[in-house]
């Protein structure tokens, strides 16, 4: 690769490289169907395995950079750094377009709309992306506000038991709801407005404490109460839970049982749940998808002494590129080519091998001129002034994950 060349092995290697198999997973399962529609798996669900990946592996490392150097200061500007020059991007590209390649119906055009993407608690302030991946985004964002509130109110060490009771909380939301319980443009407005006033206070330090529990409290309710599936909202941050016992387990502060009974029951919610319809919530596929996330994350812990391969390595490094470019740029290749669902295979073939070149290339490109650049002015920030750690604990800003 000559726009971002791959790193030297370092020895969470075996991360980066779960990462670049999550998000090209994701990547396949937006370009299967319009580019080679006879290859798409339906045994699992592609994406929501590539989704998954990524949160087992925010579980894993975030809780615990944020455990190593105590600086929540430097945390949430790595977060805000890492996350929102590359989302801001993505959204002005889509609306700069709109006129030749129209923003989904889906999207609201109000100023809720604004507030849903200001915050990126888009799924569970009830607004849509302007990019279809965007929405899982917001469930990252959950996790961090909790994680947190549980550091700050020194609960942060309970991570088996936090799983176990989120994995419960899916049962119990599948059987009791079919959708949220909150809806109007008010949840954005309110949400915007205390997510901006908690966030100044996180990162100048005064009334931190309060205003991580109150973040963690409107980051909990909006979970249960406004995920547009609210078992699979809740059962996603089981799963990221289950990513921080994994790390407590192999540090030998915690026990391996927690993990296996959250993903067992996560696994089972569907035979139970009210469900939207979708086919990747169906049991069967369900089931397998859980699987086959568990075996690919048990797959890395088991090889992380190994050397793993380069390119995984540098797709790691540049997934949130990936994750976030790949659909807009697969809408405004179709608008060129047309639909190819009815082309000849040898076409297709070759048509999907060149709009996968075309996002790895743009994602180098937006990961060396977009992310890299603004990942380091936040390092640089946040070393502007002396930090102000939690007493006793630790955090390093360096770890990132998206999602991604």
């Amino acid at each position: 690769m000559s726009v971002a060349s791959a790193p030297a092995q370092p020895r969470l290697a075996w991360l980066d490289a779960l990462r670049g198999i999550g998000a090209m997973a994701v990547v396949a399962e937006h370009t299967i169907p319009w580019f080679l529609p006879s290859a798409r798996p339906t045994w699992f669900s592609l994406g929501v395995y590539g989704i998954f990946v990524f949160f087992l592996v925010s579980g894993y490392i975030i809780p615990a950079s944020l455990e190593r150097h105590g600086d929540v200061r430097a945390f949430w500007l790595s977060r805000v750094f890492r996350l929102y020059p590359l989302f801001l991007a993505v959204g002005a590209l889509a609306l700069a377009l709109h006129w030749w390649s129209p923003i989904r119906p889906a999207v609201s055009r109000d100023w809720a709309a604004v507030a849903g993407h200001a915050t990126m608690l888009l799924d569970v302030v009830g607004v849509a992306g302007v990019a279809d991946t965007m929405w899982t985004l917001s469930y990252e964002m959950v996790f961090y506000l909790l994680v947190t509130a549980l550091f700050l109110g020194r609960l942060h060490e309970r991570s088996g038991l936090l799983a176990l009771v989120f994995a419960a909380g899916a049962v119990a939301t599948g059987v009791l709801m079919s959708r949220s319980a909150l809806g109007g443009g008010w949840v954005a407005y309110v949400s915007c407005a205390v997510f901006a006033g908690g966030l100044v206070c996180l990162i100048t330090g005064r009334f931190r404490r309060t205003a991580a529990i109150v973040l963690g409290v409107m980051a909990l309710a909006l979970l249960v109460l406004g995920s547009r599936v609210p078992w699979v909202g809740v059962a996603i941050l089981a799963l990221m839970f289950a990513g921080t016992a994994l790390y407590r387990w192999e540090r030998g502060e915690g026990r391996l049982w927690p993990v296996a009974a959250t993903l067992a029951v996560v696994a089972c919610v569907p035979f139970w749940a009210i469900t939207a319809g979708w086919w990747w919530v169906q049991p069967s596929v369900w089931i397998s998808t859980i699987a086959l996330t568990a075996a690919t994350f048990a797959a890395g812990m088991a090889l992380r002494g190994r050397r793993v391969p380069r390119v995984l390595v540098w797709l790691g490094l540049v997934s949130y590129s990936l994750y976030l470019v790949h659909h807009p740029l697969l809408k405004y290749f179709t608008r060129v080519s047309g639909d190819l669902r009815a082309e000849p295979l040898p076409y297709q073939l070759v048509m999907t091998a060149l709009v996968v070149t075309l996002v790895v290339a743009v994602s180098a490109l937006t990961y060396r001129f977009v992310e890299r650049p603004m990942q380091e002015l936040g390092r640089r920030i946040a070393r502007s002034r002396p930090r102000s750690p939690a007493p006793g604990q630790a955090l390093d800003a360096e770890a990132t994950s998206a999602g991604r």
